[in-house]
């Protein structure tokens, strides 16, 4: 392989310049190198390395940038990032880290390219181009990284045991990367990452999710949430799905391990779609099994409530991991609400009053709560597995029928407020909303149709069972 080809941008001579304009080396280093090899399609960010101030080569680079684009430097870290022709490029000083047992901040001292190829998470990410002009494209790979990419192999350059004790987040790295990539992380490390599990307890949780959340967006998500459960790490972070795990038997009678079927309609609903948030509602659409899981000898296993106590622990969860808590997680813990609805709907006739119900419940959210209760069907029976999904399409097609008639999805309804109090005369009142619920109730049973005059009718009809005196307006 032509190690030159992957530096066709104009950007690398342009930092090739730069660096000898101020008499350093520069490398460009990590996922960018691997990914050119993997042939994984544009990058979006760079890395660059060089020997001597980082800082100063990205400020000399945007002085010989034609656009001169602002240089971000942060000073804590000893980095600068400039963006340019839409790539984020990072550049940093070689250096040398060392660590205390409490902390994942290690001591960082100046240092040579050996020192930070070193210090990389693993081999693969620490594969160096030279971007100096006498060899400019040549490949520096002390730790056989490329054998490693071409075998499929996930390796620390140093012993596992330090490189995941030093920075436990790499031991989310490993695994975020051998799902991304669908790798196998070797044995030894492996091993080392169950040994320090533990040591994620010093990550920031803000740190966790964004590994998690890189693991949910992958292809097949399950890959790395069975290696966090294989290597003990998911106890720390989930124990809300590992609380899943298990088939209980009681006279002969038993239900299916709630844990892995999680992770079969994750994967499932990956097929049909990139909305991380829907993926989380997939992720967390049973944690409330664990907590209402009950025998009953009329009726064997039940978990009667779990979706309201699941909604709940969204919440919780989400606070506890420092995720947004904000329309997100409404709109997860609404999935997680309404996960069963359109599996009863499949399971019976679905009739224009349930599914008016169901629009209006789940909104504009209608479509991804159709698109998680499909995903959420794992029989392995085929009779059975058909059935559900041709009852999904008949309700699926009764919402857009339904839909088109009634406009119920964001339903406003057609007589406000202000319509009763100035009809009846009243101030605001409980009256007020026993008659918009009446006419709410009336048009999602079907009873009378989503318009006003319909509407404006039953006003009047409940006006006169309350009592309320039609105040005539001239």
């Amino acid at each position: 392989m032509n190690y030159k080809d992957a530096l066709q941008h104009s950007i690398f001579k342009i930092i090739s310049q730069s660096a000898k304009d101020l008499n350093l080396d520069s490398y460009v280093i990590g996922g960018f190198v691997r990914d050119f090899i993997l042939k994984r399609g544009i990058p979006k960010d760079i890395d660059i390395v060089a020997i001597g101030d980082g800082i100063k080569l990205a400020k000399q680079v945007s002085k010989n940038l034609p656009n001169k684009p602002k240089v971000q430097v942060f000073k804590t870290y000893g980095t600068a990032m400039l963006h340019y022709d839409g790539i984020d490029i990072e550049f940093v000083g070689a250096r040398k880290e060392s660590y205390s047992e409490e902390s994942r901040n290690p001591v960082v001292e100046n240092g040579t390219l050996e020192d930070d190829q070193n210090r990389r998470d693993f081999t693969i990410n620490a594969l160096a181009l030279n971007l100096s002009e006498d060899h400019f494209g040549d490949l520096l790979d002390p730790f056989d990284g490329i054998t490693d990419l071409k075998n499929k192999i996930i390796r620390t350059p140093l012993n596992p045991d330090i490189t995941y004790s030093d920075d436990p987040l790499r031991m989310m790295r490993a695994i975020r990367f051998s799902t991304q990539l669908s790798f196998k992380i070797e044995t030894a490390s492996l091993k080392a990452i169950s040994k320090n599990k533990h040591r994620i307890q010093i990550i920031t949780n803000e740190r966790i999710v964004v590994e998690l959340n890189k693991i949910l967006e992958s292809k097949k998500p399950s890959l790395g949430f069975l290696l966090l459960n294989e290597t003990g790490l998911l106890d720390y972070i989930l124990p809300e799905l590992t609380a899943l795990k298990g088939i209980d038997e009681i006279e002969g009678q038993r239900h299916k391990d709630n844990f892995y079927h999680t992770l079969e309609v994750v994967d499932n609903i990956s097929k049909n779609t990139d909305n991380l948030w829907l993926r989380w509602a997939a992720l967390l659409h049973d944690i409330g099994k664990a907590p209402t899981k009950k025998f009953s000898k009329k009726v064997g296993w039940t978990f009667h409530g779990h979706e309201f106590e699941g909604s709940k622990m969204v919440y919780h969860l989400f606070k506890r991991l420092k995720m947004p808590l904000n329309d997100k997680m409404k709109f997860v813990q609404k999935m997680v609400f309404m996960s069963s609805r359109p599996i009863v709907l499949a399971n019976e006739e679905a009739t224009d009053s349930a599914v008016r119900r169901l629009v209006f419940d789940a909104g504009d959210f209608v479509d991804d709560l159709m698109t998680l209760c499909e995903a959420d069907i794992t029989t392995k029976n085929p009779k059975k597995f058909n059935k559900y999904h041709n009852n999904f399409k008949i309700v699926r097609d009764k919402i857009v029928e339904v839909e088109e008639r009634d406009h119920v999805r964001n339903f406003q309804p057609p007589i406000s407020g202000e319509i009763i109090m100035e009809t009846f005369n009243l101030k605001p009142s409980k009256e007020i909303g026993i008659i918009k619920e009446a006419i709410k109730e009336a048009i999602l049973e079907g009873d009378i149709p989503n318009e006003f005059e319909a509407a404006h009718e039953l006003m009047l009809k409940e006006g006169k069972r309350l009592g309320l005196t039609h105040i005539s307006h001239p």
